[in-house]
């Protein structure tokens, strides 16, 4: 059957009536055999609440699972204090044996879902040799912080100065790929493991002492033995100075324009920045209280008419 153009086509009587037909002999089927409907749901719903139950199973397997790696990591941690294991050493091995302890929680998982746990360390050992050549700088931060703990050249806590990339600061934490460095001024310097083991460090505060060396510059004309009497005195008068070290005032250098005194006060490494500013500050004033000069450049100009 067809209509005039510009209207829309219509399907055509007899095929509908034809479906309808097919539609209720099919219904009249169903409604003399009801057994077809109870036959799927009887092969369907079994696999669904089998499915549903694996779910319920490896949710409470997980949770279970997390609450043992806590507790683990817990005691991990409390033997590690006990036996006064550093705070790098802690930073680094328990977010390691975390990591660890939950891939070991997800392959038990896809064992209970029928995932062959060989099939999958297989496909993630060949996909870890892609990802390692991809990400070999993290393979050698890593490699670099395992060789900054077992070397340990220094520790959370110590001041390291970096001399490649001129960092300066108090290690603040080791992790398994970085290392963080607070400044004095509260800046955080983040460098990656790698770049610290193979580059030339120092350690500020490995020992416990430090020596202080200033060097004074007099002018010739002053009296040296004098000056060199103000230095040893100023040293001594300093409170936080190791009072069972030896104090050194000696000539240094017979310089252009000055006679420079060199002066040697040993204090605990915690205080050598405030006892060398205290010590510059105090030497300047009895200087100056003494009428002894500190030369300093100076440049005479004459102007020709």
């Amino acid at each position: 059957m067809y209509f005039a153009a510009g209207q829309e086509a219509l399907p055509d009587t007899t095929e509908t009536l034809e479906i309808l037909n097919q539609a209720q002999q099919n219904l009249q089927e169903v409604a003399k055999n009801p057994g077809l409907i109870s036959e799927w749901f009887s092969g369907f719903l079994p696999d669904v609440l089998n499915f549903a139950f694996q779910i319920v199973i490896a949710l409470l397997v997980y949770i279970v699972g997390s609450k043992i790696i806590k507790l683990l990591l817990k005691m991990t941690k409390r033997s590690m204090e006990r036996a006064n294991a550093d705070v790098g050493v802690k930073q680094f091995v328990l977010p390691l044996m975390k990591y660890a302890l939950y891939v070991i929680l997800i392959f038990i998982i896809m064992g209970m879902f029928g995932i062959a746990t060989t099939s999958a360390v297989a496909v993630l050992g060949s996909a870890g040799v892609a990802v390692g050549l991809a990400l070999q700088g993290s393979l050698s931060n890593f490699a670099g912080g395992v060789l900054i703990l077992v070397l340990k050249p220094f520790k959370v806590g110590d001041y390291i100065i970096e001399y490649s990339g001129k960092n300066e600061g108090s290690v603040s934490e080791i992790s398994i790929f970085y290392t963080k460095l607070l400044t004095p001024d509260n800046r955080l310097i983040i460098i990656p493991n790698g770049a610290l083991s193979n580059s030339s460090l120092m350690n500020v505060s490995q020992m416990d002492k430090r020596r202080i060396d200033l060097n004074v510059g007099i002018a010739y004309e002053a009296d040296l033995k004098k000056a060199k009497d103000i230095l040893y005195q100023t040293a001594v008068q300093e409170p936080l100075r190791l009072p069972k070290e030896e104090i050194s005032v000696f000539v240094n250098q017979l310089g252009d324009s000055a006679v420079d005194l060199g002066l040697r006060v040993w204090v605990n490494a915690a205080d050598y920045w405030t006892v060398r500013c205290s010590l510059l500050e105090n030497i300047k004033l009895a200087l100056d209280a003494n009428q002894i000069s500190i030369p300093y450049p100076q440049l005479d100009v004459a102007i020709k008419k």
